[in-house]
């Protein structure tokens, strides 16, 4: 019963916390935008090749579309209940007797829309066996405006522009990034006061302290994922030593598990195996108890009652101890070394906010013309594909089963509140999961169907409808099966435990 009470508890808590919901809209917002470009990918090229789209939809819509847009019927409609299987099969042939008049297809014979339930959307090609259409529903002699009457390289090019359009999408996305904020680092070879470590990171042999200076004999220069998929990493230590640090085997995975138990504990800005380490130096003064205290902007602050601080982590975590008190803080006020009682309110703030890493430690800073932004778009969009198709191979582990997620666990990776930067930042990296993710040979991915095409192509054994139908329901259910562990793997993960 107690487990139940805690589980019923954390899932109340979970489901009404501002948190929560501010990820939820991030997440609603930025998966919306990756479907519609997925649809109008195959969308486009079902056009181009002339293939009539029966239905356009952004999201699901059992029962009702809250939109319904029929462009040839000169209808718009709000909250429109759908056809019957058997108005729906009417629309569908006297659709066909048009198309055959007209010999020709047109965007007004597509019915647009958006349904109600947030999980994804669809484009509905003429003559082709999906999720919409079973093989039972087309006629026997196809037409030259169906999708299973067209060329196989036509078939190909239609079934993969969902997968290139989310791809073009991400390096657009890096493109304009770049071009407004331009590319700015702290290498690591100027972490001169060296790196903060998670306990996962000390458990292999880490320090705080330690410089990172490369890995498997190559010099990093600001990637902290190349140290997570080493072998082994040099690190200065002491400034005086090198070190080197044998990194074991599926080491990511036991990083990510590190990084979701500090959040669970009540971590708020969890720390993923490493971060530069810099002085605490006060940018502004707002209010509270540094203001009556007579702290000032400029100060670098030492310690907390007795306990240094010696980066902005260890700072906060010390205030956190000490809520609700009034603590001596010890600080650096032009070359003086100096003292002050300051309280700290219930949230274990003072009043003050900190230099930013980029006024502290020396940045790399690079601007890019608008040519320059559009190539390091696509570079950067190609970096971040191969790089996940590197730790897609730990799926296949025993940790990687673990830690499959669903939307609980691409939701966490939103902030608390939006920053912008950072919002399209991680969509470009969800488009480019959606990208690798359909295209996995997997009857019902797109990937699924392009296996089938390429045999096609290269033999010239076409598969029937019937075929396809029976592979289509293999792999939804396998599909619905793997979207159930992940979700229960996020029930588990950031509610139950």
């Amino acid at each position: 019963m107690d487990f139940l009470s805690n589980a019923f508890n954390n899932i109340i808590g979970f489901l009404t916390s501002a948190s929560f919901w501010m990820k939820t809209l991030q997440l609603i917002m930025s998966l919306s935008l990756l479907v519609f470009v997925h649809e109008l990918g195959h969308y486009f090229f079902a056009r181009l090749f002339r293939i009539r789209v029966d239905k356009f939809y952004l999201f699901f819509n059992p029962k009702f579309s809250i939109l319904r847009w029929d462009p040839k019927n000169h209808t718009f409609n709000f909250f429109k209940k759908n056809p019957s299987e058997e108005e729906e099969e009417e629309l569908r042939k006297e659709a066909d007797k048009e198309s055959d008049r007209a010999k020709k297809t047109s965007w007004r014979d597509t019915v647009y829309g958006m349904g109600w339930v947030p999980l994804g959307g669809y484009c509905s090609i003429a003559g082709m066996v999906d999720e919409t259409t079973s093989a039972s529903q087309l006629s026997a002699e196809p037409k030259s405006w169906e999708f299973r009457s067209k060329p196989a390289w036509q078939r190909l090019f239609v079934m993969v522009g969902g997968v290139l359009f989310n791809f073009l999408t991400a390096c657009v996305i890096y493109a304009f990034l770049t071009g407004i904020y331009g590319d700015s680092y702290v290498p690591l070879k100027n972490a001169q006061y060296g790196m903060r470590f998670s306990q996962c990171a000390k458990d292999i042999g880490f320090k705080d302290g330690d410089i990172i200076l490369g890995a498997d004999g190559k010099e990093i220069i600001n990637s902290i994922d190349s140290v997570l998929n080493a072998k082994k990493v040099s690190v200065l230590r002491n400034n005086a030593d090198t070190v080197d640090i044998n990194i074991p085997k599926n080491y990511i995975l036991k990083v990510e598990d590190d990084a979701q138990a500090q959040s669970k504990s009540g971590v708020n800005n969890p720390l993923v195996f490493a971060e530069f380490m810099y002085p605490v130096v006060i940018k502004s003064v707002t209010s509270g108890g540094a203001d009556k205290a007579g702290l000032k902007s400029g100060d670098q602050l030492l310690s907390v009652n007795g306990v240094e601080t010696p980066d902005y982590r260890s700072f906060r975590e010390v205030l956190l101890k000490n809520k609700d008190t009034s603590s001596s803080i010890a600080f650096m006020r032009e070359g003086k070394l100096d003292s002050l009682k300051v309280q700290v309110d219930a949230d274990g703030k003072i009043g003050i906010s900190v230099k930013p890493i980029n006024e502290v430690l020396p940045v790399v800073v690079t601007n890019y013309s608008f040519i320059e932004s559009v190539g390091m778009g696509f570079k950067r969009g190609w970096s971040q594909l191969l790089s996940y198709i590197t730790m897609f191979k730990y799926v296949f582990t025993k940790e990687g089963v673990k830690s499959l997620g669903s939307f609980g666990a691409i939701g966490s990776l939103f902030g608390e509140t939006i920053n912008w930067y950072s919002f399209w930042t991680i969509t470009a990296f969800l488009s480019i999961i959606l990208a690798f993710m359909n295209i996995l040979p997997i009857p019902i991915l797109d990937g699924g169907y392009v296996l089938f095409l390429l045999i096609e192509m290269i033999t010239g054994w076409k598969p029937s409808e019937k075929f396809m139908d029976i592979c289509l329901k293999i792999g939804f259910a396998f599909i619905l099966l793997l979207m159930v562990y992940a979700l229960g793997n996020d029930v588990f993960r950031f509610v139950l435990q």
